[in-house]
């Protein structure tokens, strides 16, 4: 069984989102603010496979949270909820490293496709262990991954990735010197999502090019095709 953190102040959300993740068959764990979200991720450290994250939250907020969460587990899935639509808000989520979004209100359907789909990226990820037990790693210039281990590394050095990112990054390497729609990075690391915005993926390849360029701001390995999408250059 799937077990989901849920961190929200307003209780009337909080026992809807209970709720619906209790009737799909999911455990979860619920707090009413940021620190006491922490407390329970370091309590139950490895036994949580998604975070679902308010912003507004007193003491700390979810933005804090997110930090904290991302820098001590790069597999766990991290969802932010935001009472705004404004785009700051999306934008901040994801670079601290959250997987996905969601703006209130939001439908019981909606939450169970977003935390399903997580939960099925995490189960997918370890089903593609065992088929490619005998051709596990990719490699190109200073980047070799290893998909036992689930592991990106850059001379030789682990680079911290979330389950998105690692996503996205393998599916770079299985298309070395192709050009990528944002429409097809999406599907990959974002599991066929619909209603994901595709500025999205212009947000995660930001993020992901200060975690693995020399120079972000003049990337050598993740290029921009303009008015298409993205593309591994193969160095």
């Amino acid at each position: 069984m799937k077990r989901i953190l849920i961190a929200e102040d307003e209780a009337a959300i909080r026992e809807f989102v209970v709720i619906n993740l209790q009737r799909a068959g999911y455990e979860v764990v619920a707090v009413r603010e940021g620190q006491e979200a922490i407390d329970e991720f370091e309590r139950r450290k490895g036994g949580l496979d998604v975070i679902i994250l308010d912003i507004m939250m007193p003491h700390k907020d979810g933005f804090e949270v997110c930090k904290y969460v991302r820098e001590n587990d790069s597999a766990i899935g991290i969802i932010m909820l935001s009472a705004k639509s404004q785009e700051m808000d999306k934008i901040s989520g994801l670079m601290m490293g959250a997987d996905d979004y969601m703006t209130k209100p939001f439908s019981p359907s909606e939450l169970l496709a977003r935390v399903d789909a997580l939960c099925r990226r995490i189960s997918v990820t370890d089903a593609k262990l065992a088929e490619e037990a005998e051709n596990y790693i990719l490699e190109s210039g200073p980047f070799v991954m290893d998909l036992r281990k689930k592991v990106l590394f850059k001379n030789k050095e682990p680079l911290d990735l979330t389950i998105t990112e690692y996503a996205i990054i393998e599916l770079f390497l299985k298309n070395k010197n192709v050009v990528l729609s944002r429409a097809q990075i999406l599907e990959e690391g974002w599991r066929k999502q619909k209603s994901m915005d595709e500025k999205v993926v212009d947000v995660s390849m930001r993020r992901l090019r200060m975690k693995i360029e020399d120079e972000p701001s003049t990337p050598k390995y993740i290029s921009t095709v303009w008015g298409i999408g993205y593309r591994w250059e193969e160095q």
